[in-house]
């Protein structure tokens, strides 16, 4: 116990925790997302999926969310703890600092995260809860994103919030892999194709729904 307060203290064992986590937080996206996308099978399709996880599966998906609920309040406490640590160890800031190796996604990292954290809750409370819903009914997922994306302000931020995701997944998923030393040093530090490929892929994928229900391809 005593080895995994020491871990768990240190910058490093922070920084592991955070790759852990990110990867198991990626590992859920990209299977919510295949599943989402049945949507374009229409509604029987979506919602037979739905009865799936909640019949014969719902065990294993009770799991599933504890697991990710663990995992992502292990991975916002890192990630605040590492902040405090950072700011403490330089309270000034320097005079002109000047971004070199970095990108837009790692430079507004945080305030991505946050507006991530905003959206899973409402998420939750919107078409899980459906406490936020306008005409919510349990089962019927086809008809809750039909009604749920009526409201035209509530699609698009469904669409900035996927923006923010793959801006999130392309930085973070490139330091969980440096940090757990499953990327190696490159020469061009900012060329990194598979955090490009699922950022966009993730992105879109998501997007996807919103955007159809908005453009009436889907309704």
């Amino acid at each position: 116990m005593n080895t995994l307060l020491i871990f768990w203290r240190s910058t490093i064992g922070k920084k592991v925790v955070m790759g852990v986590t990110g990867l198991i937080g990626l590992g859920f996206v990209i299977g919510h997302m295949a599943g989402n996308l049945q949507a374009f099978s229409g509604a029987e399709k979506l919602d037979a999926y739905g009865a799936l996880l909640h019949g014969p599966l719902h065990e294993i998906v009770l799991l599933a969310r504890v697991v990710l609920i663990v995992a992502v309040l292990l991975h916002i406490t890192a990630a605040y703890q590492l902040t405090m640590l950072s700011r403490a160890a330089r309270p000034i800031g320097y005079a002109q600092r000047k971004p070199q190796v970095s990108t837009l996604a790692s430079r507004t990292l945080r305030w991505g995260g946050v507006l991530l954290l905003v959206f899973i809750v409402f998420h939750i409370l919107h078409f899980t809860i459906g406490s936020v819903h306008p005409a919510f009914v349990e089962g019927k997922i086809y008809q809750n994103l039909v009604s749920g994306f009526a409201v035209k302000w509530v699609a698009v931020f469904y669409v900035v919030a996927m923006l923010a995701l793959g801006m999130h997944l392309y930085h973070g998923a490139w330091s969980s892999m440096r940090t757990l030393g499953l990327a190696q040093q490159k020469a061009s530090p900012l060329k990194r194709s598979l955090p490009v490929v699922l950022a966009v892929v993730v992105t879109l994928g998501f997007a996807a729904i919103p955007l159809a229900f908005l453009l009436g391809i889907l309704r």
